[in-house]
């Protein structure tokens, strides 16, 4: 007889039983509590606040790592082949992608997992798309709170993968230890104006594909970047950021990245920065919690609601933005 626990959409499961399935590695489980902090519902919500606190002694004990890279890359290609590598050494790993969600539908392109054949079958792995536009307070705070629950769930590696250059870097790399840049050898000067940006927050640049007709170009294009590497200001975690190159075709290079994702492991947690680093996105992540809990309670009395409305139409009709937003605030914290 099938367990009663285990059909999804008859009943919600006590507090207790998703701690303690979660703690004890239960994948069924967790996906269930996922589906459950990505839930608008306020009912989900003060459940989900409660399970994040009851788990939370079960977390920060993984390396995280972000990875992003161009169109065209083969972040996904990489990911299976790295993520094999991670899993044959003995890790248990999990692989968040950070989706764009239709502003229009609220839906997501979720087609990680059929890109991921051999991973997805591994039991050592955990694929989970995280939607942008759900859950308690927009990508930073969901994929945040899903990595909690997959660490407390007992995966030591998290990868959390963006959907390409240009979006959501930033949060990414607020959320994880090591942020690896994927890049192709000859992408074109269209890109310079890209790069700049994302190579500042880069740990390690990876140049891909780098197998058959392409394996020269990719040697070349290793040498240029580690030069405009030594031109970027000096990190803060003390750390040089290192420019390789792989193949995940041949497998080439895969093992040495993760090699250096451990000697920076060493080096930060040597000197002090990795501990720095994650009290500094913890502070971060109070901050963004705070900032969308408030809006939220803003928005949830109907009086407050009704001052917002009357000050949107007196902006509409060409009142200053700025000067009406502080008359609305004024107005709220005095009552």
């Amino acid at each position: 007889m099938d367990n009663p626990d285990k059909q999804p959409y008859r009943k919600r499961l006590s507090p207790e039983t998703y701690r303690d399935g979660i703690l004890a590695g239960d994948r069924f489980i967790l996906s269930r509590a996922i589906t459950l902090i990505e839930s608008t519902l306020p009912s989900d919500n003060e459940l989900a606040v409660w399970l994040l606190a009851a788990i939370e002694h079960a977390t920060g004990n993984s390396t995280r790592i972000g990875i992003t890279g161009v169109p065209g890359v083969g972040k996904s290609t990489f990911i299976e082949s790295f993520g094999e590598h991670l899993v044959n050494e003995g890790n248990r790993l999990a692989i968040l992608t950070i989706d764009p969600s239709s502003s229009i539908t609220g839906g997501s392109i979720m087609g990680d997992k059929t890109r991921m054949d051999n991973l997805v079958r591994r039991e050592e792995v955990y694929i989970r798309p995280s939607p942008s536009g759900r859950a308690l307070g927009g990508v930073a705070i969901a994929t945040r709170n899903v990595r909690a629950l997959c660490e407390a769930a007992g995966f030591n590696v998290i990868i959390i993968e963006t959907v390409g250059v240009g979006q959501s870097e930033t949060a990414v790399k607020g959320l994880t230890d090591f942020f690896l840049l994927l890049m192709l050898a000859g992408a074109g000067d269209e890109l310079q104006g890209m790069k700049r940006g994302i190579m500042e927050m880069a740990d390690s640049l990876l140049i891909t594909k780098a197998d058959g007709q392409n394996l020269q170009k990719a040697k070349m294009a290793r040498l240029e970047y580690a030069n405009a590497f030594h031109l970027m200001p000096p990190t803060k975690s003390g750390w040089t950021p290192e420019v390789q190159t792989c193949s995940a075709i041949t497998g080439e290079g895969i093992g040495n990245v993760w090699h250096t994702i451990q000697d920076y492991v060493k080096l930060t947690q040597g000197n002090g920065f990795w501990e720095k680093n994650r009290h500094l996105q913890n502070i971060e992540a109070f901050h963004e919690v705070l900032e969308v809990e408030f809006m939220r309670k803003l928005y949830s009395n109907s009086d407050n609601l009704n001052t917002v409305l009357a000050f949107e139409k007196r902006v509409a009709s060409g009142e200053s933005a700025t000067a009406a937003a502080h008359e609305v605030l004024k107005k709220i914290l005095k009552n």
